[in-house]
């Protein structure tokens, strides 16, 4: 009976010394504290965490490049107020009688980039921006101005802002005055290019198609 019992005990202790071998390796690595890896001389650890986090860092360093409170709303090129959240490609268009393929040129030619926003443009950039565009017929080619041979000076101009539409009137008001076929029609208030007006550009008191009322005795007429 003794035998039996030191053979049992003996196969206890060995079953239980490699498990509480186990146990301590995995009871040392729980209680062992993380090691945090301590930021170098000069550097921040928020811009170490921004990069581990990938596209937020980018977005926090972009926001700080270009905080808002220092964008203008308003940039005024040629008397008019220009939108400032725009891309300058399209923010000159708001000038009248500058395109999108125009506002391109003028921005290359001011050593602006035209993707750029408004207004984040530095004061030295808005300013070259404004001297090509009042010389305006010295970067554009001849064929792309839209007033060449003026009537009265024989010039080739290219007329912005206010000053197109001065322009436009003038040239209304003297084929009136030469009682041409299209000052007569702009003086009707009808249309100048050849267009049809029977079915189309209706003004005033028109009427459309009335059907004719029949007469009371004319249905028993034709009855019989």
């Amino acid at each position: 009976m003794t035998e039996k019992t030191d053979k049992k005990q003996k196969k206890a202790e060995g079953t239980e010394a490699p498990a509480a071998a186990a146990a301590a390796p995995e009871a040392a690595h729980k209680k062992a504290p993380k090691k945090t890896a301590k930021p170098a001389e000069g550097q921040a650890p928020a811009a170490e965490e921004g990069h581990k986090k990938g596209g937020k860092g980018k977005k926090a360093a972009a926001a700080e490049e270009k905080p808002k409170d220092n964008i203008k709303y308003i940039v005024r090129i040629a008397n008019t107020d220009l939108d400032g959240t725009q891309k300058v490609e399209y923010a000159l268009t708001g000038i009248k009688g500058i395109g999108t393929r125009v506002s391109k040129i003028l921005s290359r030619r001011a050593e602006v980039d035209p993707h750029a926003t408004m207004g984040y443009l530095a004061p030295e950039q808005v300013d070259r921006l404004r001297n090509v565009v009042e010389n305006f017929e010295s970067n554009v080619p001849v064929w792309m101005l839209n007033r060449r041979k003026d009537v009265y000076t024989g010039e080739n101009r290219h007329l912005i802002g206010v000053d197109l539409t001065l322009g436009v009137n003038e040239d209304v008001n003297l084929m009136k005055k030469m009682r041409s076929y299209k000052g007569i029609r702009h003086e009707r208030g009808q249309k100048v290019r050849g267009q049809r007006t029977k079915s189309t550009g209706r003004t005033g008191a028109t009427v459309g198609v009335v059907r004719k009322k029949a007469e009371p005795g004319a249905g028993a007429q034709e009855k019989k």
